[in-house]
């Protein structure tokens, strides 16, 4: 099963949905503001790609967190970070049987599908 997760109204989101339509594949789209996501799905997503990729530190919400906490960020911080705001997390991001991806470039999903 492949899962595309992230927000309806990002615009990496709205290409990687479009080229995935575009290309037939068959997914499901999970809007992490609108549906929560699991502690059990951040801890998998760390646990393959480690938190410094899953969290998008160029996100408005890593620059409103504090001085303190982006300093001390690490593996459990940021698993409780994500849960508190998953806008963190650097999106989209791409569940293939669960084997994850973080971002779009067409030639990357070309490979994957």
């Amino acid at each position: 099963m492949t899962t595309l997760y992230g927000i309806k109204n990002c615009d990496t989101v709205k290409k990687a949905r479009q080229w995935l339509d575009d290309h037939n594949a068959d997914y499901q789209f999970h809007d992490f503001r609108a549906t929560p996501i699991t502690q059990a799905q951040v801890e998998a997503w760390i646990g393959q790609l480690g938190w410094d990729t899953v969290v998008n530190k160029r996100s408005t919400s890593w620059k409103q967190l504090s001085e303190a906490q982006r300093n001390s960020m690490d593996q459990d911080t940021a698993i409780a970070a994500i849960l508190d705001n998953p806008t963190l997390v650097k999106r989209p991001l791409l569940d293939i049987d669960g084997s994850f991806t973080v971002g779009f470039k067409a030639s990357i999903y070309q490979d994957l599908f």
